[in-house]
């Protein structure tokens, strides 16, 4: 993904209450920090910023009084209700670096007939230069069997990143699904249903 680009203002307000006068004037409070300087209290504008968090490690181009300042996401606090972004933090990044960030898991293929997936792990960690950060790893399940895993370590990185995650970690575990008491209770309630009305049909028929 390239570059996004969005134009900040530095914040002097703090607090919750400036907090929500900035998200009411259609912006989003954040911070900039990294590379041994001072956070940096900034506001951004929202949809943009809406747009670009749905993608995953976007990096950012921060323009404040004609400067321009690269930078990748760490942590983004939402409302957990109306999914509403509050605060987005953001790590100051340079071009030929590399940074540890974690990766979405994208699960793609079918398992064999009858079984199930579970998914232990949705997100590996990996090292990557901080200004090429991959968006996904994908893991195939096509035509696995039930008790067969997926470890981090079977997983084939995107070009330039290197493993953080235990490559022993279980990304993936393919089962056949088990039946509940429920189940089997159903089960047995339409077997005895079922013989009831055989037995039924043959005493009609002797009659």
């Amino acid at each position: 993904m390239s570059e996004v680009k969005l134009v900040a203002t530095t914040r002097t307000d703090f607090g919750k209450g400036a907090a929500r006068r900035t998200r009411r004037a259609g912006r989003i409070p954040a911070v900039l920090y990294g590379h041994g300087s001072d956070p940096l209290h900034v506001s951004l504008p929202g949809h943009e910023t809406f747009l670009a968090l749905k993608h995953a490690n976007a990096l950012f181009a921060i323009e404040i009084d004609g400067k321009t300042t690269l930078a990748i996401t760490k942590d983004v606090q939402r409302e957990p209700v109306r999914n509403v972004i509050e605060h987005v933090d953001l790590l100051i990044v340079k071009k030929g670096e590399t940074v540890s960030v974690e990766i979405p898991v994208v699960i793609t293929g079918e398992s064999f007939s009858g079984t199930i997936h579970i998914v232990e792990h949705q997100t590996v960690t990996l090292e990557a230069e901080a200004t090429h950060l991959p968006q996904s790893v994908e893991v195939s399940i096509e035509g696995l069997e039930a008790g067969a895993t997926v470890t981090a370590g079977e997983l084939s990185l995107p070009q330039g990143s290197t493993l953080v995650t235990d490559a022993d970690a279980v990304i993936v575990a393919i089962t056949a699904p088990q039946a509940t008491a429920a189940d089997r209770e159903a089960d047995a309630a339409a077997a005895d249903l079922a013989a009831s009305q055989s037995a039924a049909s043959a005493a009609a028929a002797e009659a």
